[in-house]
């Protein structure tokens, strides 16, 4: 590839249990991509934690040869310090971080990027930790003002485990939806209807996390936003997902693809406004950067718009939501990639750009 190319490096896999959804994401990523702009570094990260650049993604993408649905975490193992700053001479380095999950959508790759002073894509180290905790995340929403339905933290060895279900019968009443804390993806996520249900839906939760929320039932219908930017974001015409099981799950998501999709949702003018101005404030006051999907349940008869959550490492699969938003909105894949990357550089140069002198 010509020195003149941007290096864009593609990270995907990771060590989280969202590991395949990453491998498919980053697939998808490569292919789309213009190649005409950069010069595409495929480095998957093994469970074990192990980088591997994929030197035969690379001769695929070079020759023109289709790549697979999910990308194999596969080839030359590397140094991540050598490979992602051993090519300053070469042309300008810009990651983009397809891991969805801990260790890659939490802060934790973000600021391992920052360390070694490169540019990166989508949230910073503070916006991904909060956004990815989802207990932090509804703390730093209710302080900014922002609607959502009424919830409830359980830390193990902080609260008490005898008490915790009687609580959330009182105070949020049955059914309710029990998370893992730090996980995206709908992995561990239970609709729990009874009192012994909540109570393995709070144990399969801390197996991925030692912090559990725990949701009221919200009958609503599922509103999702797509946000695009930096200090003034740009939002997305809303979608809607009808999800074709009880609630929008993993295997809803990733492997019978029952769930339908309607884009743009079908909402009246002002609640259309109304969303797309919620989406923009959720982003900015969770300081986020490049790109987030703001979701949201919708009370129409109710309380109206409640967040859900905020993803700043969206499924970016032609098929997902964060893309699918911004087609219809006008920004085709590749050009979302490109502004993206865009992005990307300018956050990087107004960091660099402080000072660290007394």
């Amino acid at each position: 590839m010509s020195s003149r190319l941007l290096r864009l490096v593609v990270l995907y896999g990771g060590v989280s249990a969202e590991h395949d959804v990453s491998r498919v994401t980053a697939a998808h990523v490569l292919a789309a991509a213009d190649q005409a702009k950069y010069d595409l570094v495929p480095i998957g990260i093994a469970k074990d934690g192990t980088w591997l650049r994929n030197d035969k993604a690379s001769a695929a993408i070079a020759d023109g040869t289709p790549l697979p649905d999910a990308l194999e975490v596969a080839g030359t193992v590397v140094d991540p310090l050598t490979e992602l700053r051993g090519h300053a001479d070469e042309a300008i380095t810009v990651v983009l971080p397809l891991l969805h999950g801990p260790h890659g959508e939490d802060g934790t790759i973000q600021g391992m990027l920052e360390l070694f002073k490169l540019p990166y894509v989508g949230a910073g180290v503070l916006s991904s930790a909060v956004c990815m905790d989802k207990a932090m995340a509804k703390i730093v929403a209710a302080q900014a003002g922002i609607p959502q339905c009424r919830w409830i933290e359980f830390r193990d060895g902080v609260d008490h485990p005898d008490t915790i279900v009687s609580r959330v019968v009182e105070e949020l009443g049955l059914p309710v939806f029990v998370k893992p804390a730090n996980l995206g993806s709908s992995v561990g996520i239970t609709k729990a209807h009874d009192e012994r249900e909540l109570d393995s839906a709070i144990n399969l939760a801390l197996r991925y996390d030692n912090v559990v929320i725990i949701e009221e039932n919200v009958t609503g219908r599922e509103i999702e936003v797509a946000v695009l930017g930096d200090t003034a974001p740009e939002t997305s015409v809303p979608g809607e997902i009808e999800p074709g099981s009880e609630f929008y799950d993993y295997e809803d998501k990733y492997v019978t693809g029952a769930a339908r999709l309607v884009i743009p949702a079908v909402l009246p003018d002002d609640a259309i406004a109304e969303v797309r101005e919620l989406a923009a404030r959720t982003f900015t006051a969770m300081r986020c950067t490049g790109m987030a999907r703001v979701d949201f349940f919708y009370e129409a008869d109710g309380r109206g718009w409640l967040l859900n959550e905020v993803n700043t490492i969206p499924g970016f699969t032609p098929g997902s939501m964060y893309p699918k938003l911004w087609e219809a909105t006008g920004v085709p894949y590749a050009d979302l990639i490109d502004q993206l990357v865009t992005f990307a550089l300018e956050v990087h140069r107004r960091r660099v750009g402080f000072s660290t002198e007394h």
